[in-house]
């Protein structure tokens, strides 16, 4: 069982300077409408590992993608939701973080941004804009500004998926 985190914790683990392992490099690019790729990222010292997980098996929406930040595996650390169903954040008497404070009990559409909350892990969402997560439309474009929010350096020219 893993230790509980703390907000410090995931917000220096989200910012965290971090890059591509050689593998993951060797097969970078966005998966086809339909499917899903996991890349293997770690701290610029070798020490942390991470992953980031390019979703995109929604059957119906084409568009649809959901694209994730992972640490230890199970903790979701940052996820951006584009073309998927909205999202309806807990309602409290005191959000957690001021940033939350707009948003306590409201429903938030896509493009949204989930991200650790201590306390709540990834249950609270805000427009993605608001994060700076301007690239929703071209998946291309999404992916390269989510790895860079995320911390990665050096993100690799990514490549369009064959339809």
């Amino acid at each position: 069982m893993s230790v509980p985190m703390l907000q410090t914790e995931a917000d220096l683990l989200r910012t965290m300077p971090k890059r591509l392992t050689k593998a993951a490099r060797a097969e970078f690019g966005l998966p086809s409408a339909g499917e899903g790729m996991t890349f293997a990222l770690e701290s610029l010292d070798g020490r942390t590992a991470f992953l980031i997980d390019a979703n995109r098996r929604g059957k119906i929406k084409l568009t649809k993608c959901t694209l994730l930040e992972r640490y230890r595996v199970v903790d979701v650390l940052a996820r951006l939701d584009i073309d998927g169903p909205p999202h309806t954040n807990p309602t409290t008497t005191n959000p957690p973080l001021p940033l939350l404070a707009p948003y306590n009990g409201q429903t938030v559409p896509c493009p949204h941004y989930h991200f650790f909350v201590e306390g709540y892990e990834d249950r609270w969402a805000v427009p993605a804009n608001v994060v700076g997560l301007n690239q929703t439309t071209d998946l291309v474009l999404a992916l390269r500004e989510f790895m860079t929010h995320c911390g990665v350096q050096q993100v690799p020219t990514i490549q369009y998926p064959m339809q």
